[in-house]
């Protein structure tokens, strides 16, 4: 739990908040059009999500080798953390250099949570994997509200002049500030969690992760409810990823002030600590499942609404929506799968669960990257996220609870 406290403070300053700001504000100095910036930003976010979803399922076969998870853990958080705080060194005028920086973050980022996620079966019994889950998620929203105050504050009395910094000189801070944090919280999980399931060291431990990884392709039909809860959460994670990772440049592109954006983010992260664990306590009387459709159709609501909003009061009205949903629908995801997958190979099919996570992810931002510059107006790639809940929650239908019993 204490590492999402850690690496929140990455998911809200920097995939969220502060760096598509920052970003937004070094390309308009440049000259560059709104939509056009939200639609590189989006190239970025594909691009780093293509290259973790095409490794993970590689490295999580690799790390259900005994002793190995945590090193592989460790890899990517220190790439992610490190080039975190590299960011804060970049000059303000080359964007295309932040891009790429803010593309290798992202790698680091989401390649430590393949193993973090994995480590959620050797940390707790079954019957308490929505539970755990959920608490870490609220957790992480709690824990990623300081250092976001901290940069807050920072920026905004930069930018009244109360103290004397410029407001690009303060948000390079808060990348700082995040790379310290996550590195700091992240001690007791290096410090404590150890890897209970694992295989046997192959004497050639690459080529044994080929073939296993070959042999469950092969078997496939074997794991059909995994199959198919991925190809559910292939589609309605796209939204939820897309959303998470664009809302600020959306927010943006409507006029709404950095200021107000800020203020409206951090309210989001309070807003949705108790939700996720709310949903967490309510899928043990209605099912995860259950709670995974509740949290699938409020998106849907979300995508609707926001092709129609225009004002500052519809922004916070949509992101009090997400706030309600955003932790519990990961959650649940996460603690869901986790009960479907053999644990003793719950690695690489976590390197599953990533590569279907990451090749959404490449889409959803596509999607609206490509919309923003085709029709002038972000509002059409957010809508047309619709489809993809809706595919999402269809598939669904189909996967079988971990008891056996479908709902």
């Amino acid at each position: 739990m204490m590492y999402d406290w850690a690496n929140s403070a990455y998911s809200i300053i920097i995939t969220t908040a502060v760096f598509p700001l920052f970003y937004k504000s070094v390309a308009s100095n440049a000259g560059i059009a709104n939509s056009d910036s939200t639609a590189y930003l989006g190239y970025a976010v594909a691009f780093a999500t293509f290259i973790i979803a095409m490794i993970g399922p590689i490295l999580g076969a690799l790390a259900d080798y005994q002793g190995l998870k945590k090193k592989f853990f460790f890899t990517f958080f220190a790439i992610g953390s490190l080039s975190t705080a590299s960011l804060a060194f970049i000059p303000e005028g080359n964007g295309t250099l932040l891009l790429v920086f803010y593309a290798i973050t992202a790698v680091g980022f989401h390649g430590a949570n393949i193993f973090y996620d994995a480590f959620l079966v050797d940390v707790t019994p079954e019957k308490r994997m929505d539970e755990v889950s959920a608490r870490g998620f609220g957790l992480g929203y709690i824990g990623s509200t300081i250092p976001f105050i901290i940069s807050i504050a920072l920026i905004l009395l930069a930018d009244k002049e109360v103290i004397p910094l410029a407001t690009g000189f303060a948000m390079k801070l808060a990348f700082v500030i995040t790379a310290i944090w996550w590195i700091v919280f992240t001690v007791p999980m290096l410090k404590y969690v150890v890897q209970i399931h694992s295989i046997p060291r192959d004497p050639n431990i690459i080529k044994g992760s080929f073939v296993r990884l070959g042999r469950t392709f092969k078997d496939i039909r074997k794991y059909r409810h995994v199959f198919l809860f991925l190809i559910a959460y292939f589609f309605y994670i796209d939204g939820v990823g897309t959303i998470i990772s664009m809302s600020t440049a959306y927010g943006t592109d409507l006029g709404i002030s950095a200021t107000t954006l800020l203020i409206v983010l951090f309210v989001t992260q309070v807003v949705a600590a108790p939700f996720a664990i709310i949903y967490g306590r309510l899928s043990k009387k209605f099912t995860g499942k259950k709670m995974l459709y509740v949290g699938i159709f409020v998106y849907i609501i979300v995508c609707i609404y926001a092709f129609f909003m225009k004002t500052e009061t519809d922004f916070w009205i949509l992101a009090m929506l997400v706030a309600t949903s955003q932790g519990g629908i990961q959650a649940l995801s996460r603690s869901y799968y986790a009960k479907l997958v053999p644990k003793e190979k719950a690695n690489e099919f976590f390197g599953f669960y990533n590569i279907f996570g990451k090749f959404a992810s490449v889409m959803g931002p596509l999607l609206v990257g490509v919309t923003s510059q085709l029709t002038g107006h972000s509002s059409y790639g957010v809508f047309s996220l619709v489809v993809l809940f809706i595919i999402g929650i269809i598939v669904l239908r189909f996967v079988p609870e971990p008891d056996g019993v479908r709902v």
